[in-house]
């Protein structure tokens, strides 16, 4: 990542559910990893994350949704594996156009936020 991008702004977009369940961008990071290593605990392990800590966001997706977020199978002859279901798929498309539009209606307030925002390498002009 450039430093120009490391220090833009950015909306993040996460969707909360009754009973606490949400919906975020490390979810769908998530989904993005399984879909392409076919595996809960390699996507986990891309995200510096725990297996269990993997398959218990997986875990909970699949209890957000009437249909099943991602279908594992064990371990056996050819090993286990994993796989975006097809409403999966659909939920990960959806989720990240939902971002590209929240970017969009917010460019230009993301932009004159960017203008009148100090530099990060300026000093701050609070007095301590």
């Amino acid at each position: 990542m450039d430093t120009t991008a490391k220090h833009q702004i950015v909306p993040i977009l996460r969707i909360s559910f009754p009973q606490e369940d949400r919906l975020g961008r490390g979810k769908m990071e998530l989904l993005e990893h399984i879909r392409e290593t076919g595996s809960i605990s390699a996507a986990g392990r891309a995200m510096d994350m725990s297996y269990r800590r993997a398959w218990i966001l997986v875990s909970d997706m699949n209890r957000m949704f009437s249909d099943p977020v991602v279908e594992s199978q064990r371990g056996g002859q050819k090993g286990g594996g994993a796989a975006l279901t097809p409403f999966g798929e659909e939920l990960l498309s959806r989720f990240r156009r939902m971002e590209a539009t929240v970017r969009a209606s917010l460019a230009s307030d993301l932009a004159w936020l960017e203008s009148n925002r100090r530099p990060v390498d300026a000093p701050s002009n609070t007095q301590g």
